[in-house]
Order: C-alpha cells, then structure tokens, then sequence
C-alpha cells in the first residue's frame, strides 16, 4: 500500500559470504524512496483499516487500475542476510536455507503466474526469476526501516546489480512496535535502477505469523516466506510506483494480505510453503477468486 511517511523504528547453488565485501555502488547521496507494498501486520490499525475501507467500497471499487508505469518483465533476485545475528547458527536455523530454496522455486511457479494479467509501458509480467544466491553480511549491525539505508545496503553488496534487479534484504531486527511486517521500494545504484524489499526478524512475531502448521518449516522461515511472497508480487506488478494499485493505493499482495486458501502452495522445485493469494482483477471480474479479508473474491495462489 502506498504510505507517505514510516517511522524510523520502523539452496546450495546459492552463494554466501560470511564477511561480504563493499563495492563502488553505494551511492554518496540520496533521496528517500518511499515504501510501497506495505504488509501491515495482522491486528495492526492500518491492517483494519483497510479491512474496513474495502468492505465500504465494495465491488465498485475492487479492481487495481494501472498509472501509466512500467513493470517486471521478469526478475533477477537475490538475497542479503544483513545484521551481526547471521553469524549465529542458532538464530539462523533453516531460513537461509529455506528462502534459498524459496526464490529458486518462484520462478515460473504457479504462483507467480497469478500477476501475468498485468502490462505496462514495457510489456506484460512475466513468471521467469532467476535467483542469484545470498550474501550474508555479519559486518555492521543492520539498518532499520529507513528506505535509504536498506537501498544503501544493496548498492554496497550487490557488485553487479541489474535492471530486473530484485534485493530482499532481511535483517536480524525485531519488529517491536512498528505496525508492519516488511515492504518493497526502489531506487538506483551506480546508475542502474534497482528494486529492493525490507524484512523484520520475524521469529516469535504473532502479528506476522501465516500459523503454518503443515510444511514443517520453522515459525521464522514461513514468516518470512509468506511475507516474500507478497512483496516479490508486488515489486512485478508495481516496481517503480507507476505500475498497478486501486484507488486506496492498495497492491496485489496488500489486498490479498492475511487471506490464505490452501493449507500450502507447491512451487516449481517440488517446495510447499503456506502462502497469501495475489489480486487477479480477472479473477474479481469472473467470480473465479477466492475471498479476502473483506469478501471481495478476487485472490488466486496458483495452488
């Protein structure tokens, strides 16, 4: 969901590096880039106001339109484990492995097939995402909700960022009182424009908890997992702020949010994961979607 203002408080081909190296991206200025696809956490007021913004509008007003912006053709992604916890094996348990194994099975899952409906200036959505690995950097503590210190992040790690380029970082900090679970946002590094998503430390957390009790995926991988799900869907479908949302501002992952079909989703790797459905207009449109949180049918999972 668009949002003007955030707090400050706020597999084995992969390849990790216990002491990642800076590069010459990082950029010496910066504007801040604002925070899209915001995934409020369960209970939060913003999470109820938009439960109850949607049911008042209806199906008047359900439909994403599109503002006039580009799209992903396809993803490059990778992920930054950021933060001195990283280091500790207790604290990491399987959800490097996990969201190793998580990104190399979205690519042209049926999962990600649920945004292909959507175009822009440069095309349609496409399902194809490369995963290029992790870096784990243990050598700073880890940012918190900034924008720019999250993009800073990236344009240092990352030697050889591109276009498509999509960059989950996740940081070994507790939610606490912030009202959300993680977003996405954009900017550039070295000159390439670049996309990238924030994550909490999720383990223990209620209020972003999809209460997955069947892949046998630890509290804090399916947190995470769940939570990717919705803003790598997001970040396709509306990576630069010109792509598709409803008139409330709400994206495919912020109108599907918390809304679950299927105990768990199989990706193209043979992996399960319990994951939120994405917003199909078509879906909406022909009554072939299941419900929301407010009762709009309008969500698919590709299960």
């Amino acid at each position: 969901m668009k949002f003007l203002c955030i707090s400050t408080v706020v597999l084995t081909a992969a390849v990790a590096f216990a002491q990642a190296p800076a590069n010459d991206n990082a950029p010496k200025t910066m504007h801040e880039p604002p925070p899209l696809g915001i995934h409020w956490a369960k209970g939060s007021p913003q999470a109820q106001q938009a439960i109850q913004a949607a049911k008042t509008a209806g199906a008047r007003n359900a439909n994403m339109t599109w503002h006039n912006g580009a799209i992903m053709n396809s993803s490059s992604t990778q992920a930054i484990f950021w933060g001195t916890k990283w280091g500790n094996n207790t604290f990491v348990s399987d959800k490097i492995s996990g969201l190793d194994s998580w990104y190399t099975g979205f690519g042209n899952s049926n999962y990600a097939k649920t945004n292909l409906e959507y175009t822009g200036t440069n095309g349609q959505v496409g399902a194809g995402s490369s995963y290029g690995g992790h870096i784990v950097d243990t050598t700073t503590a880890s940012g918190g909700g900034s924008t720019s210190a999250i993009l800073s992040e990236v344009c240092r790690r990352i030697a050889k960022p591109v276009s498509n380029g999509y960059y989950a970082v996740y940081t070994d900090l507790p939610r606490g009182n912030a009202g959300y679970c993680a977003w996405h946002s954009y900017g550039s590094c070295g000159g390439v424009p670049v996309q990238f998503a924030f994550f909490w430390n999720l383990d223990g957390d209620a209020g972003c908890d999809p209460d997955d009790t069947t892949t046998g995926h630890s509290q804090g991988l399916a947190a995470l997992s769940n939570v990717s799900g919705h803003e790598l869907s997001e970040a396709m479908t509306d990576p630069r702020n010109g792509g598709w949302y409803d008139n409330r501002g709400a994206e495919n992952g912020d109108k599907c949010a918390w809304s679950f079909n299927v105990p768990s989703v199989a990706f193209s790797n043979g992996t399960h994961w319990k994951i939120q459905g994405e917003w199909s207009n078509k879906a909406f449109s022909a009554g072939t979607g299941y419900p929301n949180n407010s009762g709009q049918k309008g969500c698919l999972d590709g299960h």
